[in-house]
């Protein structure tokens, strides 16, 4: 394909079938987190807390511990502990 305004079109047709695989691929793991979740509450397990938990072990010790301290802040102005 010839360049059209200076863009190759065989270049960005690359790009775009690569980007639609990808897109694919991601629905497929989000279909088998979703049946993961719910084969997990399906045995009595709290999704909620599951998810919570998920993204509380992606982010840095320091960064959940700040949170945490800031929770626990907030919680204690508004007499919740």
């Amino acid at each position: 394909m010839a360049e059209v305004g200076g863009i190759a079109g065989d270049h960005l047709r690359s790009f775009i079938e690569r980007i639609e695989r990808l897109e694919e691929e991601k629905a497929g793991i989000a279909a088998d987190i979703k049946d993961v979740y719910a084969e997990a509450k399906g045995t009595g397990f709290d999704v909620k807390i599951m998810r919570q938990l998920v993204r509380l072990r992606k982010m840095e010790e320091h960064d959940r511990t700040e949170q945490e301290e800031i929770l626990d802040l907030y919680k204690r102005a508004l007499g919740m502990e």
